[in-house]
């Protein structure tokens, strides 16, 4: 089941988002983590190579337990606050899954958010040096218990992680009847709300499936329901079936006008978001 939550933006434009849940960015961050482990080994071997090249005199400077915890900082917290600063929220782990890092707003990540992102995880999430056990059972609980599956370090900074891709079901959507494209223009049709939107849609794509007289029952309290909310009423003599396919494929096209006046804005508060990167096949 999908969870679809929607965003309002600092240009009031109402953005629908997919949160990511647990399991999603569990996987994400095992990438992560490995990118990680390939960056601590890379400092490792700048480490013991820098040891064998300095004077004997200098080696106090790079003592074990002091390299050890700068390269601890330089890939816990360094690392997550550059990729996620430079990549708009998108690790390589985030990238892989199509999730992202956005603010609650709506906008892109900055330093100061990727920041404490990664400060609170090295602290009590992972890996949580404070109290691992404790505090990896509490960043638990906290995704579990959000609605929008947010963990600590998304509260402390005010962000959270959504899919850039939703999964769009196939359905059998009918276009515009010749001759009523007109007429649907003009009519009023604010009435038709979602869920009325929907069960006209329901109908229209599976209605042939239908046995009579259940589908005649059916299609006639819908279009009943539908004409009382539709002003203008259609053009006499237009068959039941029509008015209803007519009066979808017009929201339809209204909303994707208002879907491609919501694409720009968004592009200019958050670019990229939702787009695949270059060269992915869908």
């Amino acid at each position: 089941m999908l969870t679809v939550g929607v965003l309002t933006t600092a240009e009031a434009v109402e953005i629908d988002v997919r949160p990511a849940r647990l399991g999603s960015r569990a996987i994400a961050l095992m990438f992560d983590i490995l990118m990680q482990a390939i960056v601590f080994g890379f400092l490792t071997a700048v480490y013991l190579i820098g040891l064998d090249l300095l004077p004997e005199s200098y080696s106090d400077l790079l003592r074990p337990d002091t390299a050890y915890l700068i390269g601890i900082a330089l890939v816990a917290v360094g690392y997550p606050t550059t990729i996620e600063t430079l990549t708009n929220g998108r690790s390589v782990g985030k990238r892989i899954m199509g999730l992202r890092v956005i603010r609650e707003d709506g906008g892109p990540v900055r330093a100061r958010h990727a920041f404490t992102r990664a400060l609170i995880g090295l602290a009590v999430e992972w890996p949580g040096l404070l109290l691992p056990l404790i505090t990896w059972a509490g960043s638990l609980a906290t995704m579990i218990a959000s609605e929008r599956g947010r963990r600590l370090g998304d509260l402390a900074a005010g962000t959270l992680v959504v899919h850039e891709r939703r999964p769009v079901p196939w359905n059998l959507v009918p276009g515009m009847p010749a001759g009523l494209a007109p007429w649907a223009a003009d009519a009023d049709l604010s009435a038709v709300d979602d869920d009325l939107a929907e069960a006209i849609r329901q109908f229209t794509a599976r209605s042939f499936n239908f046995a009579e007289p259940y589908r005649s029952v059916l299609g006639q309290a819908l279009h009943a329901e539908v004409k009382a909310k539709v002003t203008p009423p259609p053009p006499p003599g237009t068959p039941p079936w029509l008015f209803l396919v007519a009066v979808l494929a017009e929201r339809r096209r209204r909303s994707a006008a208002q879907l491609a006046a919501t694409r720009a804005v968004t592009q200019r508060v958050l670019p990229g978001f939702g787009q695949l990167p270059a060269g992915t096949r869908q």
